[in-house]
């Protein structure tokens, strides 16, 4: 939330995508999930027409959400993967072949993460130690509040700096 917050609050039109599936989408069988994660987004896209609020488009995805890299790829937009399946080599081949900027956030406890594999993908990774899937971190709940905090630090000076400096 608090991504699609920093694009909003820099001009961008945010168009959310809700999955439209009744059952779970990471029931599919792993060779349909990339397929139908761009079903869901490519829509979307081919809807904006190039840009929005004069800033080019920029994609922002979860977890099941980084299948849709392979149309940030295709399209050269620039992109934030928020704990990226980056164990899934579907999504690994489009984050190598991506030519535009991503930020690749993730949690030294998640095991879809894989840390070094992120600083090969982009120059922009926020890597957060001892942060699990949901980027929540052990101990008292403020220290994973902390960490929303630095997510949304890293997602801010990525934005500012790297995509529409």
């Amino acid at each position: 939330m608090f991504s699609a917050d920093a694009a909003e609050a820099r001009g961008a039109q945010i168009r959310p995508i809700s999955w439209t599936r009744r059952e779970a989408p990471v029931e599919l069988p792993p060779g349909e999930r990339e397929a139908w994660v761009v079903s869901q987004v490519e829509p979307v896209l081919d809807d904006l027409g190039g840009a929005q609020s004069g800033s080019s488009p920029l994609l922002i995805g979860k977890s099941l959400g980084s299948h849709a890299a392979v149309l940030a790829m295709r399209r050269m937009l620039p992109a934030v993967w928020l704990t990226p399946l980056l164990t899934v080599e579907p999504v690994v081949a489009a984050l190598r072949q991506a030519t535009a900027p991503c930020l690749l956030i993730g949690g030294t406890a998640d095991p879809l993460w894989d840390g070094p594999l992120a600083r090969q993908l982009s120059p922009y990774v926020l890597e957060i130690q001892g942060a699990n899937h949901g980027m929540y971190v052990p101990g008292p709940l403020a220290l994973s509040a902390s960490v929303l905090g630095q997510v949304a630090t890293a997602v801010e000076e990525f934005l500012d700096g790297v995509v529409w400096p």
